[in-house]
């Protein structure tokens, strides 16, 4: 029988945050099954590790590939599924370095104790940004419902990615971030074609504090609660417009609309291309 755990990740309280299914041994499963778990968990991702590949590095008992399923497909990275399974394996192996190959590329993580609360920190892999059409944008916008005067013209739409793609959209008031009501269908057609995870949709409160949004109708689920990948490509998207200093830490705070708060870390260092992105992970119990 697979041991299947449930954590959560973004937050240090089992009702916050974004749950995850986590299968610390999954050498059995083939990707029926690891699907039909993801499905009857119906959390936005679930994720599975088996053994690395030969050559990924890291300490011995520390390396693993990881693979994620929505309810509906497998992702090529999620990053809360990533730190959910970092804390689990915290809590068994230790604190420490761990090395993940997904889909996506190699993906470091560090997980390390505070106060009695682990952190998983991941390390993306190289980002970048590219150009949205603007019949694309046209219909992204009428699939959300958002008049194009709702959107804040200091943040231009991108498509963002650090392992999954993800649209960028900036609201230019947190009432437009909260009311969020969207054509699932039509958002799913479009997001299918541009290959996006996501959309991301943003609202700066502070030069450092943003609150995000995610629907995620690719894979079957409403509204992302707290979404890694999404905050890596955002990260990315950030600093390749030059909207945030190259060296920053910034706060994203998501799932607040969903009653599931969340918090992520995103941080630049000057030097190097990849984002960090962070943050506290707990049990939820059975």
């Amino acid at each position: 029988m697979t041991d299947v755990l449930r954590y959560t990740a973004f937050s240090q309280d089992p009702a916050g945050g974004n749950p995850a299914g986590v299968v610390l041994d999954a050498a059995g499963l083939d990707d029926a099954d690891m699907l039909a778990i993801a499905a009857e968990l119906g959390y936005s991702e679930s994720a599975f590790l088996t053994e690395p590949p030969e050559g990924l590095g890291g300490e011995p008992g520390r390396a693993f590939t990881i693979r994620y399923f929505s309810p509906k497909a497998e992702v090529p990275f999620c990053g809360h599924a990533t730190v959910a399974t970092a804390v689990a394996l915290g809590e068994r192996i230790g604190p420490g370095e761990l090395v993940f190959a997904t889909r996506a590329g190699t993906v470091p993580v560090t997980v390390a104790e505070d106060g009695g609360t682990l952190r998983a920190t991941l390390t993306s892999v190289e980002p970048h940004t590219e150009d949205v059409s603007p019949d694309d944008l046209t219909e992204a916008l009428a699939a959300l419902d958002w008049p194009e005067e709702d959107l804040d013209s200091a943040f231009p739409p991108r498509i963002a990615f650090a392992g999954a793609r993800h649209l960028v959209l900036a609201a230019a008031s947190r009432e437009r971030l909260a009311d969020l009501a969207y054509d699932f269908d039509r958002l799913a057609a479009l997001m299918r074609r541009l290959d996006l995870t996501t959309v991301q949709l943003v609202w700066r409160a502070s030069d450092t504090v943003f609150h995000v949004r995610d629907p995620f109708p690719v894979g079957g689920v409403v509204e992302d609660p707290a979404t890694g990948a999404a905050a890596a490509a955002f990260g990315a998207y950030l600093r390749e417009l030059a909207l945030v200093p190259e060296e920053s830490v910034l706060t994203l705070h998501q799932g607040d609309d969903l009653g599931r708060p969340g918090v992520l870390t995103v941080t630049l260092r000057t030097g190097d291309p990849r984002v960090h992105v962070g943050g506290a992970g707990t049990r939820i119990p059975a």
